[in-house]
Parts: C-alpha cells; structure tokens; sequence
C-alpha cells in the first residue's frame, strides 16, 4: 500500500468510527424518546434496559451507515482540500480519482458488510428488539398511589389514601376495597378503613405487604339474592337493608397485615413467533418463501373466480375446445310455464338478488386479490431493500467524496449540512418510491431503486465536476455570472432605446 493511500485511508477512517457512532446514538434516542411513554413508571432493571439498547443499536445501524459513509468521506476529501494537500496530490500527476482509489476499496466493502447485516443480523435485531419492547409495553406500572385518587391497577383491590409520608411507605387515611371475580356483578366484597398504615414490598419487589393501624373491616360473606349488589348499613345509614340471604361481618383491628403477589406488575416474555410473521424479521429466503406462497395462493383464488361465480347465474358454462368459456344450455324452467305478474315479480326477485350476491361477490374477491397484491409488494420491496441499503452506501460515497474534492471545507460545519441535505433527499426518495410501489404506480424494482439511481447519476456528475477542478460552490462563479448576465441585460435594453429614439 502506498503512502498517499495511507494517508487517504487515515483521514477517513477516524472521521467514519465518530460519524457512525454519533448517528447510531442520535437515532437511538429518536427511538426511545418516540417510546418514552412506555419506559415511564416501569419496574425495569438495568439489564432489561442495556438489552434494548443493545438490540436498537443494531437496528439503526443500516440506518447510520450511508450517513456516515456520506459524511465521512466528504469529511476526509475535504480537509485534503482544505490544507492544500489535494492540490500537491494533483501537482503529482495524481487524478482524484484515483485518490478516491483506496475508499472506494471501503466503500464497496461496507456495501458488503452493510448487505450482510441486512440479511442476517437485522431480522434477528428486530425479532428481538421489538418483541422484548413488546413486552415492555405491556408491563404494568409500578405501585405507584397518590393522595385522594384511587389506585386500581393492583388486581383485586382499588386503594385511597388521604396523606402519604416522606419515607414512602407510611400512610394517613387509608381506604381499601377488595374485589372478586365477579365485582363487575356484586360490587365490593370487602371494605377496610384504616387511621394509617404502611406498604412496602419483599422477596425482591414480589410481593406487597400492607399493614394497616386502628382500623375496621367490613366484609360480606354470602352470595346475595339475585346477584343484586350488597350494602353495608353501618357506614350509610339511610341505606336500604340487605337481601335477606346476605351475611355481613365487621371486625375492629389494631393492627392488620396483608400480603400480596405483585407477578402481574413483572415483565412477562412473549413467544417471539408472534412477530416473525413480519417483513422486517426476515431474511431474503424467508421473504422470498412468504412472497411466492402469497403469489400461488392470488394465482388459486384467480383461477377459481369463473368456477365459483356460476352458482350467481340461471345457466351453465361449458369449455369449449379452444378452452374458451361459452354459454351453455338454460337451465330455467320458468320458461315453459306461462307468464303472469306473480310470476314476473319473482323474476325480477330473482335476478335482483342474484346481481347484489354477484357484486358481493366480486367486490370481495377483488379487495382479497387486492390484498393479496399488496403483501406480496411488501415483501418483495423489502427484500430489495435489502440490496439497496446496501449500495446506498456506496452511493453515498460517490456523493459525499467528489463533493469534499469541490467544497474543500473539513471540520463538522458544512459537510454535515451537506450530509444532512443528502440524506434528506435520499429518505426521501426512498418514502416516495415505496408509496408509489404500494400504490401500484411503479414496480416494485422501480419504486426500490428510485432513491438510489437518482443519487447514482448525482454521483457521477459530482465527480465528473471533481475531475475537472469546478468551482461548483464558490461564491465568485455565481457573482460573476450575475454581473455577466446584468450587463449583458443593460447592453442589450440600451440598444432597444436607442433605435426606438
């Protein structure tokens, strides 16, 4: 390898690594601010939190790649520019283009690099990411109360309390009401009311103690007369009296102690084949598989259509030779009786009903076949992402290395701006293509390689203009170029005046 390759190689690899950490981190917290929601109030312990992380940080990495790619690069050839060492390499009898030699080596290499993490470790991120967020999402809160409201996410019991302590634990004023299976029917089964107490939990946050001080409780225990709900007459007093069949009791304490399981507060694993029917956690041959299996079950329900659509008609079909479709005989015996108004009623009865059941029919079939179309495009066009997230990164490098080569300014100032620009427009495209596709406006190879056939022939043109020493962003070309075009203006109105005079 030689020097000017090391040195080229030098200046981008540093540039990358920072680049691609930073845009890893940055659409890291893009996603989990977009989740916050569901982190809050959470009883998640360190390790569930490290491993969602982990597994969303190798989400975004096909993400960050063309970026950094793009940004360092142009990062690189820009400070060769901007410190004249470009310009002693071209003073050498060296073209830019074969400066860009060594990293286009790496640029094809992160392409490689970049289709393979697609195709096999972004399924697996995603199968894991997404479900243990799943489960995240569908953790309850942490016991959580606050004064005056009642608390009912703890199974079986709603809690008040009037005033809580400093430590968090203890209590003023505490109202508790316990419920069975079938509270929705009879109401509250028990009732407790405490001067204080206190709640904490044991074996590892498992269970929840509640203690309770000088208080009473209430319980009914039987079944009411027609499931009518029970009232307890000693705290209201203009209540009408219980069902003759129900049996309370009321017990004075000074001290009561309860303990509960908190299991359903516990993050619960889900079978993560729910979410492998999806197209972000599969692989080409798995997108492949699920799309020809959508393609032969669109082919069998086309193909049946004409077969399944005879029950709708008063005649039969029969194939010909040439396997064309002709009328056959009539099967209608109405025909041979003779034509009253009772008898014209139920024709037209007939065919009226036998219309609205043909264009149920074909209304039906035609959103299934239209479905059926649609997934099997989803597919298809993610597993062209697949490729094309891939080359995007060597797009990327064909943009954002010229462009160093013209702009001729390192540092994070305007090559970010430029980057940021470029992905804009390349996420853009990207969004578009994939609704045209969905749309049925474009093919699915179209709509895929939209973004980056645009990009491509960018490319190709940023280092046709390298090659060649543009001054594409100075400032001077544009001004000149207005001065060119006012005086031409100015030369050309002021002939106008003097031949009209």
């Amino acid at each position: 390898m030689k020097k000017l390759d090391k040195l080229i190689l030098m200046s981008f690899w540093g540039p990358f690594l920072v680049t691609m950490s930073v845009v890893v981190f940055i659409f890291l917290m893009k996603i989990m601010i977009f989740y916050i929601d569901d982190f809050v109030s959470k009883d998640l312990g360190l390790w569930d939190y490290a491993r969602l992380f982990f597994f969303f940080s190798l989400i975004t990495v096909p993400t960050a790649l063309p970026l950094a790619m793009l940004l360092s690069s142009l990062m690189a050839f820009g400070n060769l520019g901007e410190f004249f060492e470009l310009t002693a390499i071209k003073s050498a009898g060296i073209s830019v283009v074969r400066a860009m030699a060594p990293m286009f080596i790496v640029a094809v290499a992160v392409s490689i690099f970049s289709f393979y993490f697609n195709d096999r470790v972004s399924p697996w991120a995603n199968l894991k990411g997404y479900s243990l967020l799943y489960d995240i999402k569908t953790t309850k809160a942490t016991l959580k109360i606050k004064e005056g409201i009642f608390y009912n996410d703890l199974p079986g019991y709603s809690i008040k309390v009037d005033k809580k302590m400093a430590d968090g634990q203890s209590m003023k004023g505490m109202v508790i009401y316990q419920h069975d299976n079938r509270s929705y029917e009879r109401g509250n089964t028990q009732i407790i009311l405490a001067d204080s107490g206190k709640m904490y939990t044991i074996n590892e946050n498992s269970n929840l103690v509640i203690e309770l001080y000088h208080g009473t409780m209430y319980k009914e225990d039987n079944e009411p007369n027609g499931g009518k709900p029970a009232y307890i007459s000693s705290l209201d007093k203009t209540a009408d009296a219980p069902p003759p069949n129900s049996k309370f009791t009321r017990n004075v304490f000074d001290h009561f102690k309860m303990v509960e399981s908190l299991s359903s507060f516990g993050m619960k694993r889900t079978d993560e084949g729910q979410f492998k029917y999806h197209e972000f956690m599969k692989n080409i041959d798995d997108l492949n598989h699920t799309a020809d299996s959508i393609k032969t079950s669109y082919d069998e329900t086309k193909k049946n259509l004409l077969p399944n659509s005879q029950q709708y008609f008063s005649y039969n079909y029969k194939q010909g030779t040439d396997k064309a479709l002709k009328p056959g005989k009539w099967i209608d015996s109405l025909l041979t009786r003779p034509v009253t108004d009772s008898l014209k009623k139920e024709i037209l009865t007939n065919a009226k009903s036998s219309a609205a059941s043909m264009q149920s029919y074909v209304k039906s079939n035609a959103d299934y076949l239209q479905a059926k179309l649609k997934d099997a495009s989803k597919y298809e066009l993610e597993k062209h992402h697949k490729y094309t997230n891939a080359i995007s990164c060597l797009v990327m490098f064909l943009i954002g290395a010229p462009l160093g080569a013209i702009i001729k300014k390192g540092g994070f100032g305007v090559p970010v701006l430029v980057s940021v620009l470029f992905f804009i427009l390349l996420y853009v495209l990207i969004n578009q293509g994939d609704k045209w596709v969905k749309e049925g406006l474009l093919s699915v190879p179209v709509g895929a390689w939209l973004a980056n056939t645009v990009l491509f022939i960018a490319g190709v043109y940023f280092i046709d203009r390298a090659r060649s020493d543009s001054r594409l962003f100075d400032k001077d070309v544009y001004q000149m170029r207005v001065k060119r075009i006012k005086s031409f203006l100015a030369s050309r109105f002021g002939k106008t005046r003097l031949i009209n005079s």
